[in-house]
Formats: C-alpha cells, sequence, structure tokens
C-alpha cells in the first residue's frame, strides 16, 4: 500500500463527527471497531481508552484540515508536525502481496504497527499518510466541505485543485441552494423594476395633471 493512500485514514476519523448537526458517530467501542477495521490487529486490542484518545486526535486532526482551508498553510504543518511527533511511526520494507510478473516481491513501504495502544497506532498511520499526502500535493489539497451545513474533511485530487465539497451529493445540495438564491434575487429585482415602473407612471401622472391644472 502506498503511503499517501493512509491519508484516508485521517479522512474517515475526522468525518465521524458533524459538529454542525451536533453529531458524533465515534461514541463506543464497536464505533472505533468500526472505524480501525473490524478484523485487524487493532480491533483485537481495544481498550476504553482509546475511544478517548481517538476523540481528542480527531479534533487536532481536525483542526489541521480547518487551517489548511482557511489558506493557513503554516499553521496546518505546524499541527501536523505536532501529531507526527507524538505519535511516530516505524517504517518496514515490505513485498507482501505485491508481485510483477516474473513472482518477485515489489518491495515498497510499509509501516509497522508497534505502537503502544490501537488509537497510537490508527493515529501514526493517518498522520504519516497526510503528510505524505501533503507534501507529495501541496496543503490545499487538504479542505473542509463548504456546503452549509456540512463540515467534513475531503483530500482534493482533482487535476485542476477545484474540489470544493466531499461528495456529489454535497456538491448538488450546493448548486441547488445556489440557483434558488439566484432566482430569489432576479425575481426580487423584477420587483423592484416593476415597483419603480408603477411609481414612474405615478409621478408622471401627477405631474401632467399639475401642469393641466396651470394651464
Amino acid at each position: 500500500m502506498e503511503l499517501a493512500s493512509y491519508s484516508d485514514y485521517a479522512v474517515r476519523l475526522v468525518n465521524t463527527e458533524e459538529p454542525a448537526r451536533a453529531a458524533d458517530a465515534l461514541t463506543s467501542l464497536d464505533a472505533v471497531r468500526e472505524l480501525v477495521g473490524p478484523e485487524s490487529q487493532s480491533a483485537r486490542r481495544l481498550t476504553d481508552g482509546d475511544l478517548t484518545r481517538l476523540r481528542a486526535v480527531r479534533t487536532r486532526l481536525r483542526a489541521v484540515f480547518e487551517a489548511a482551508a482557511e489558506g493557513e498553510e503554516v499553521r496546518a504543518v505546524d499541527l501536523l508536525n505536532a501529531l507526527l511527533m507524538e505519535f511516530p511511526v516505524s517504517p518496514q520494507v515490505s513485498g507482501h502481496e505485491y508481485r510483477d510478473e516474473d513472482g518477485r516481491p515489489k518491495w515498497h513501504l510499509h509501516i509497522a504497527d508497534h505502537a503502544p495502544s490501537a488509537a497510537a497506532s490508527y493515529t501514526a498511520i493517518a498522520c504519516m499518510g497526510l503528510a505524505v499526502h501533503l507534501t507529495e500535493l501541496g496543503v490545499d489539497r487538504l479542505g473542509i466541505c463548504q456546503a452549509t451545513p456540512c463540515r467534513n474533511a475531503y483530500l482534493d485530487t482533482s487535476t485542476n485543485r477545484s474540489r470544493r465539497y466531499c461528495s456529489d451529493r454535497c456538491a448538488t445540495r450546493a448548486n441547488v441552494a445556489a440557483y434558488r438564491a439566484r432566482k430569489r434575487l432576479g425575481n426580487g429585482r423584477s420587483e423592484e423594476r416593476a415597483e419603480g415602473d408603477r411609481t414612474g407612471r405615478t409621478a408622471d401622472a401627477a405631474h401632467d395633471s399639475s401642469a393641466a391644472a396651470e394651464r
């Protein structure tokens, strides 16, 4: 697995919470088990403390995405570096599962799991993946969905750095809302013009009446 692909771990953790809706999916060990993978080694060694630790990390990772989305690149990097220092990784050269046409291993870097807890393991992998993604593609590839009220994190992999929403669903909802807003604005302007025309005709009529009286 390429290290950059681990960045999805960070997105998945951040998006277990929807602050604007006061919704939180990470409230039990079963939810943590689903997050880390029910069949993973981390799932087999979960403790109650892992839930608290991951919720704390989630807040810090969201701050990374928010800083990046607001154009505060240095702050985003500083926040991510703090996590990397606190949750270091143990890289190893691995050839499992990947073979070339001659059956030889395709050697690649793999993150070994020597962390003291399931939460630390997940965090180390997520932060390393995010760091690789950030350095390869740029800080501005980390985003926060602009569709109200969604505040999900996402990774922009578009060719022209144009992504603004976490999903097609949010993009559609935002486009519909923008269309309706433009339509309301257009109707409002039409009504203003109509009112102006009525006011103008009334004023013209009053002027004509006044002129006739003077004559």
